[in-house]
């Protein structure tokens, strides 16, 4: 059962929250960091995902808009302490630095 637009985006919503690098790093060490472009609407992103839009996220990929967080990415956010917004799309964990 697919869930209304409205709902999806509601639920989305409710799991977004701020997350810090320390608590950040063990999802990256388990390979599940997505990182989203500043630019991107990070819900927008998330619920691509969650209605396997798979259209919609292979061309944020292609755009560099999405992409799996690398380690220099982590190398940089440890070193700034960075702040993130995140919202977790199994098994991803979907981040926008602050």
């Amino acid at each position: 059962m697919t869930l209304p637009e409205v709902e999806v985006q509601d639920l989305l919503n409710a799991q977004t929250g701020k997350i810090g690098w320390p608590e950040l790093a063990r999802h990256f060490a388990r390979g599940v960091v997505i990182r989203v472009s500043s630019g991107q609407d990070l819900l927008e992103v998330a619920e691509s995902l969650i209605q396997d839009r798979a259209s919609d996220v292979e061309n944020m990929y292609e755009q560099g808009l999405l992409r799996r967080a690398l380690d220099d990415d982590a190398i940089g956010w440890q070193e700034k302490g960075s702040e993130f917004w995140a919202v977790v799309v199994a098994p991803w964990v979907l981040v926008q630095e602050i």
